[in-house]
Parts: C-alpha cells; structure tokens; sequence
C-alpha cells in the first residue's frame, strides 16, 4: 500500500491513489457571499475588499466574490458593485457572482464578473421562498441569463438548492433534479452544483444522487455544496470524493449558517477542508498558512468566534501559530536555560 509521510514528518499517511481519489481538488471560497450574507453585521466595502484580497492571495483558483440581488432581500449585498470595482484581481483568480434574474445578470456583467452562477431551487416551495418564482419561470430567465453571459464571453454555472431535502416538501425526487440539469446544460451551464442547502445530506445519500447525475451526464463537470447543519459535511465531502467529483464548495473560517437551523453551522470550512485534503495526499493548490490566516482576518473583521478548527487546533505537526511544533519546542527549551 503507498503511503506519503504526513505533517510532522512521522505519522504515515494513506495515498489517495489507495481509495480511487482526486489526486487534485478544486475549491471555490464562497464566504464573502454565501458566508457573509448570513451575517448580522453588514461589513464596510473596504472590509468585503481587504478580506477578497487576502483569500485572493491564498491560491484559491475561484472566489464567489458577491450576489446580485435586490439590497432589501440581501442588505450585505447592497454594495456588491462596489466590491467588485476595489478588488485586486489576481491572474489565475476567476472571481464569480450569483444573480437570480436577468437584472441581477446585467449588474454582475457590468461590475465586471468574471462568471455567472443562476441559483435556482429544485423544489417549488423552496425556490418560491427563495426567489419567489416558480421553476418553470426560474428556468425562463435563465435562458436569457445564459444568452447574456455568453453575448459577454463570460461564463454561465448554475447552483442547485435543496438537491438532497427541502425543508417544506421533504425528499426531492432525482428524477426531478436531473430534469432541470437536462434543461441547464441545454442552455450552454458550463458546470452545475448540488447544494445541500439545509444540511440534510448524508454519506449514502450523496453517493446515490451524485452517481445518478453522473450516469446521465458523464462529461459535465458537478460540484459539491455541502453543508454541515447536522455535522456530517465532511463526511459527505468524503463520499462525494469517493464517486470522483473533484469539485468543492467551502467558506472561510465556516462563515454561513443555515436559514432553516438558527445557531447551527452551515458552510463548511474552507481551512478546515484544505486541511483535510491535504492529509489525504489530495492537492488543491492553496497555502493553507495564508488560509489559515484569512480565517482569522475573517473572525477579527465580524468580531465573533468562527466555527473553524483548524485555526485554533493548528495544522497537524504544528502548534496553533504555525510553527513546527519541533520548532515550538526547541524555542521553548531555549527559554527555559
């Protein structure tokens, strides 16, 4: 069995290649929208920029930078223009917005969005709740988001909700699910992202919703949403591995919690994950140091504790502040002479 030394240069870990893993993970950050539009306080412009910068500067390929939505739905999003006029646009950093609707298309083009995402519900109920449409009619203007990003040259994602439950209608068909895939993908989505919108996923459920997606359509490329509501988005993280897809979405420091649990976790962590992949052997591209660091940028700007624990526990190998624990130790033997 292969195996590659871990952290601390002693504990053995096991290779990816040994579970039929991604040997590389692509993560898009999504905390300063779908983390920080969960937030009570609204954070200054210069404050959404200074923490886009330094996740800018972490390696991170993708960052959903804001959602174009109407200021009295998403008061955190009232200045995503704004925001997208301050950062600093790092090459090789594709930084996306959300937008409902065909308005919300044209600001995002216009703010200079690099990609598109339509977020839709796979549930009536939900998506009325959301967005206050029917699918059918979120499926409409989603055809003339599509012919907009594609007149612009930019690229159109679609994000679905509640794939895995609906909190008013329960189970959602799969059936269901890959219908509006089908209808997406016609209409030129470059990729599509299950959410799991409420925390209701499990392992097993993941797995068979994930493969059913992956029969009907084994070229397009799937991303994961996870959430951990319940405590189980890493767990999913995992079996989402495990049927191939190399596709995460994760929040720093685990910003976002679920409208439908108050007080409960929603995101996963990003830090957290990188963690975690990186232990398996899995690449991803991102200094998770500078992660780590964005995480704590993160707590300080909102001035509460996060739920990520990876920042506070330390990489493995290493105490809290990122030393070595070697390191950590001889200096502290230094001191004590």
């Amino acid at each position: 069995m292969a195996r590659s030394g871990g952290a601390n240069g002693g504990r053995q870990r096991i290779a990816a290649d040994d579970y039929s893993l991604p040997q590389h993970v692509y993560v898009r950050e999504v905390g300063p929208r779908d983390g920080l539009q969960n937030e009570d306080l609204v954070l200054e412009t210069d404050a959404k920029i200074r923490l886009i910068d330094a996740l800018s500067r972490t390696g991170l390929r993708e960052i959903e930078a804001a959602s174009f939505v109407h200021p009295r739905s998403v008061p955190q999003m009232a200045d995503a223009d704004a925001v997208f006029a301050g950062i600093r646009r790092r090459p090789g950093v594709l930084y996306s917005a959300i937008a409902p609707n065909v308005v919300g298309t044209r600001r995002a083009l216009a703010a200079g969005a690099d990609a598109v995402q339509l977020f839709l519900s796979a549930s009536e109920s939900h998506n009325h709740s959301n967005v206050n449409m029917s699918i059918a009619a979120s499926l409409e203007q989603a055809a003339d988001m599509a012919r907009l990003v594609h007149d612009a040259g930019k690229t159109f994602d679609a994000v679905l909700s509640v794939v895995f439950g609906c909190p008013f209608e329960g189970d959602v068909p799969v059936e269901r699910v890959l219908e509006i895939v089908e209808r997406l993908l016609a209409m030129g989505a470059r990729e599509i992202t299950f959410g799991d919108t409420t925390g209701m996923a499990h392992p097993r459920l993941v797995r068979e919703v994930l493969l059913a997606f992956r029969a009907c359509f084994p070229h397009t490329p799937l991303r994961f949403h996870p959430h951990s509501a319940r405590g189980a988005g890493l767990a999913n993280v995992l079996a989402a591995l495990e049927v191939g897809v190399d596709r995460l979405d994760a929040s720093v420091g685990g910003i976002g919690g679920c409208p439908f649990a108050p007080g409960a976790p929603g995101n996963i962590c990003t830090e957290d994950l990188v963690h975690m992949l990186h232990e398996m052997g899995i690449e991803t591209g991102i200094d998770l140091p500078r992660m780590i660091e964005a995480a704590r940028l993160t707590e300080t700007l909102l001035g509460h504790q996060l739920p990520g624990q990876t920042m506070k526990a330390g990489i493995c190998g290493h105490i809290p502040d990122g030393r070595p624990r070697k390191q950590a130790a001889e200096a502290s033997h230094a001191a004590a002479l």
